[in-house]
């Protein structure tokens, strides 16, 4: 009786975490740019005992393997999915969203690279004291460009145009003078299971790398790359999270849940009955 409730036990722990997992997707079902982490169950260690002898297996189960198996429970992986989210028409010059899925914006923080989708960007005086404007995430982090410095604009221009390939340009007031232009840093993900959420819709690496390397997980989108570059301005990206299969995958945890609890109950109960007899 106790390896079942200790079996049950630890399942629920992990039903737990995977409830808290589609709860935090439905929470951002509107967050711009959002991705949903995604779950799903593996097995724990198995334990084997064999009870039979080598002549009752052959008489009896046909060269099966002996014994019985009993399983610890189950444990809990999740991983982000960069699926394509829908796009919403804002209008808005400073407004982008990724028409591409695994494609991901540079951004600092406080030193540590870190990446979004979320398109919704501003720009904010630089703290140098001069009329310039850099441009920065709506949480007020610096935007990469493909060299890894901020961009920073001079404050004569009149307009901004960002084009699909993520060139960004300034177009001056005045006709003569030369329009001030900057190339998005954005990234391609080929191992998205190495990022890990980072708070505020920004994603970084997993301290968990080993020998790794960033090329390994990030094509920079450079240079000859830039054409796969995809975006368009004045629109948003919203969340792929699907309320339907959220909330189904929700129903069918707290079953589980609720199974679990009970196996520890029955477990219980029989325990007094046999200490009952004892």
């Amino acid at each position: 009786m106790l390896r079942s409730m200790i079996t049950a036990t630890n399942t629920m722990g992990q039903l737990q975490k995977q409830l808290d997992t589609i709860g935090h997707n439905l929470a951002n079902i509107d967050t711009q740019g959002y991705k949903r982490e995604q779950t799903a169950f593996s097995e724990l260690v198995r334990q084997q005992f064999n009870n039979q002898t080598d002549a009752e297996a052959e008489i009896g189960r046909f060269g099966t393997e002996l014994g019985i198996t009993q399983g610890t429970g189950a444990r809990l992986n999740s991983s982000l999915v960069f699926s394509q989210g829908t796009l919403k028409q804002t209008g808005r010059s400073l407004d982008i969203a990724f028409t591409s899925p695994n494609q991901l914006l540079q951004i600092d923080v406080d030193g540590e690279t870190q990446y979004t989708r979320d398109g919704s960007l501003y720009l904010s005086p630089t703290a140098d004291g001069t009329n310039r404007l850099q441009l920065t995430t709506a949480e007020g982090r610096n935007v990469l460009d493909e060299n890894g410095n901020p961009i920073i604009f001079e404050e004569n221009f009149k307009e901004i145009q960002i084009s699909q390939d993520g060139t960004i340009t300034a177009v001056p007031n005045n006709d003569n003078d030369l329009p001030q232009v900057f190339g998005l840093g954005v990234v391609q993900v080929d191992r998205p299971q190495l990022l890990v959420q980072a708070g505020n819709n920004r994603y970084s690496l997993s301290e968990n790398l080993g020998n790794v390397q960033l090329d390994e997980i990030f094509t920079y989108l450079e240079g000859a790359l830039r054409g796969e570059v995809s975006m368009q301005q004045g629109a948003l990206e919203m969340s792929n999270v699907d309320l339907s299969k959220e909330m189904t995958d929700m129903m069918v945890s707290q079953r589980s849940y609720q199974m679990n609890a009970k196996t520890i109950t029955m477990g219980d109960q029989m325990m007094g009955l046999i200490n009952g007899v004892r």
